[in-house]
């Protein structure tokens, strides 16, 4: 299973719709949109996860593709190191 990075979504972007798109590559098992935590408004990215090989073929088919008048940045998502909350060190 391959994880996919969804940038420069238009804010209106639903789940269905990118699924969809997505589905027109091969198989999408999960698609998560991203919404700010304090506002809950969309931040504009996402993920896909797609078997590898459909992973592969989607990211080259969509990344810098127009949907809804925005060009898609897709590419394969990277572990980010979890920042530990609190307080600040000194």
């Amino acid at each position: 299973m391959t994880k996919l990075y969804v940038g420069n979504l238009p804010f209106t972007a639903t789940e269905e719709a990118v699924n969809a798109l997505f589905s027109k590559h091969g198989t999408v098992e999960k698609v998560s949109l991203i919404n700010d935590r304090d506002t809950g408004r969309p931040r504009g990215f996402g993920f896909v996860e797609m078997s590898s090989a459909d992973a592969s073929r989607a990211m080259q088919a969509l990344n810098g593709t127009d949907f809804d008048g925005r060009a898609l940045k897709v590419s394969e998502a990277q572990e980010r190191e979890r920042s530990g909350g609190g307080r600040p060190r000194r």
